[in-house]
């Protein structure tokens, strides 16, 4: 199964949803980077959470969700664009083994950050005052949004290969007086959804499973993958930002200056020959 997204629609009730499985991109956000367990899980989640989040969205553009606490896990964030390309990293230290979501963060804020390639900046924050990081979303929807989501997050970073993949159920603008009875029922049932389930069925088998008693519409799928974005040229307009004498003496020291990338954990290497275009740019006699 590749990496994908595909929003439904009920059609007798006022609620949309969305699957999203992600395995190969969860494997490349944490290659290289020896996350413990909790931490790569935390990841996996993060990474599905993201992606559904982006296919509510109607806009052109990133979006960045990002955890921030004062326990061990100190930060995880996600990028992704409309396209639904997707990076992420983590920082953490101390032992984490064993913890829960809760117990990683501490005490924390989850923020969504939306940038739209036309139009203003926005950002909404929510303290993360549940037990999972699903529960922590649905809080978000329904203080930002005012709309009832029931948020599903999987994530086996363990597995070989590893497993992501998540639900997302939600109320649309409803007029039926049994509206509230009819998504209590359809949140019940995703509620029963179980991982294996999810990581391995079409998602046609899955929602039968789940509502074969209801009329379910599949849209169009959409791929979700990984890309980082980072590069030598990237990188190089960094160190430009440095002035020439600090630049040698770091040389001085070291011989070459070594940049990581916090996402996908390449290294680039910079000599002084490498670095000679930098050094005549800033010449001002050029």
């Amino acid at each position: 199964m590749t990496d994908q997204l595909q929003r439904f629609l009920f059609d007798d009730f006022e609620i949309r949803g969305e699957i999203a499985q992600a395995h190969q991109a969860f494997q490349q956000c944490i290659n290289n980077h020896d996350y413990p367990i909790e931490i790569a899980n935390t990841i996996g989640e993060l990474l599905i959470a993201t992606s559904l989040l982006t296919a509510t969205l109607k806009f052109e553009g990133k979006i960045t969700v990002q955890i921030q606490g004062d326990g061990p896990l100190s930060m995880a964030v996600i990028n992704a664009n409309q396209d639904l390309e997707v990076r992420g990293t983590a920082r953490y230290q101390g032992d984490t083994t064993g913890l829960s979501f809760s117990q990683l963060i501490g005490k924390g804020n989850l923020m969504i950050t939306i940038t739209p390639e036309d139009g203003e900046r926005y950002q909404g924050i929510v303290a993360l005052e549940k037990e999972t990081l699903g529960a922590c979303l649905e809080d978000y929807f329904v203080q930002s949004e005012q709309l009832a989501t029931k948020i599903s997050l999987f994530a086996d970073g363990q597995a070989t290969p590893v497993q992501a993949a998540g639900l997302l159920i939600q109320t649309l603008p409803a007029s039926s007086d049994s509206h509230e009875e009819d998504f209590a029922h359809v949140c019940a049932l995703a509620g029963t959804i179980k991982a294996e389930e999810i990581y391995t069925l079409g998602n046609d088998e899955l929602l039968f499973r789940l509502y074969h008693q209801e009329q379910v519409r599949l849209f169009e799928i959409q791929p979700i993958s990984f890309k980082c974005g980072c590069s030598q040229e990237r990188c190089l307009s960094s160190l430009a930002s440095l002035a020439e004498a600090e630049i040698k003496e770091i040389l001085e020291e070291q011989e070459s200056i070594d940049m990581r990338c916090e996402y996908c954990a390449t290294t680039y290497s910079f000599k002084e020959k490498d670095l000679q275009i930098l050094f005549t740019s800033t010449d001002p006699k050029h």
